[in-house]
C-alpha cells in the first residue's frame, strides 16, 4: 500500500474525497468517545480522563508516578492535569506527595479507593468497548483498522505531542 502524496513533493490541500474521509473519522471518533464517556458516568461516576489517570497509575510500579511522567503517559499538559488531580484527590482516588530530595517534585499515588473504582469501571469499560467498537467490525476489518492506526501513529511519532485535541 502506498501513501497518497503529490508527485512534486509539494504539500497540497486535501481533495473532496479525502476531506469526506477526514470528516467521517472525526465524527465517528467523537461518537465513540461520547458513548464511552456516557457509560463511564452512568456506571461508575467517572470521566474518561479519570479513567486514563487510574489506568496509568494502576500499571505503574507501586501504583505511583511523578506528576510530570503521568502527564506524559496520558498526553496532557501538566497544568491541565493538575486541575484533574485536585478533583480526584478530593474524591479520595489519588494522593499527591512530595518526592524526597526534590523540592519541586510531586508523585501521584493511586489510593485503595481509586484502585477499587478502577477495577469496577474497567469491567463496564471493556463491555462498552466491545459493544461500541469491536462488534462493529469483522476480524478482517479490525486487522485493517490496526494497520491504519499503526500507520497514523508512526506518521505522528515525529511530530510534537498534541495538546489535548
Amino acid at each position: 500500500m502506498t501513501k497518497r502524496s503529490g508527485s512534486t513533493g509539494r504539500r497540497r490541500s486535501p481533495d473532496r474525497g479525502e476531506l469526506l474521509v477526514w470528516r467521517d473519522y472525526i465524527e465517528t471518533s467523537g461518537a465513540v468517545k461520547h458513548a464511552l464517556a456516557a457509560d463511564f458516568q452512568a456506571t461508575s461516576g467517572i470521566t474518561p480522563s479519570d479513567y486514563g489517570v487510574l489506568l496509568a497509575l494502576s500499571e505503574a510500579p507501586e501504583r505511583r508516578l511523578r506528576s510530570s511522567e503521568l502527564a506524559k503517559v496520558i498526553g496532557w499538559e501538566r497544568s491541565r492535569l493538575s486541575h484533574l488531580l485536585g478533583r480526584m484527590e478530593r474524591r479520595g482516588l489519588i494522593e499527591r506527595r512530595r518526592v524526597a530530595g526534590d523540592a519541586r517534585g510531586a508523585a501521584v499515588q493511586l489510593t485503595d479507593d481509586g484502585a477499587r473504582l478502577f477495577r469496577k469501571s474497567s469491567a463496564s469499560h471493556l463491555r462498552v468497548v466491545r459493544e461500541v467498537f469491536i462488534d462493529a467490525f469483522t476480524p478482517e476489518q479490525l486487522d485493517a483498522m490496526r494497520v491504519a492506526t499503526q500507520a497514523l501513529r508512526e506518521h505522528l511519532s515525529g511530530r510534537a505531542a498534541p495538546s489535548d485535541c
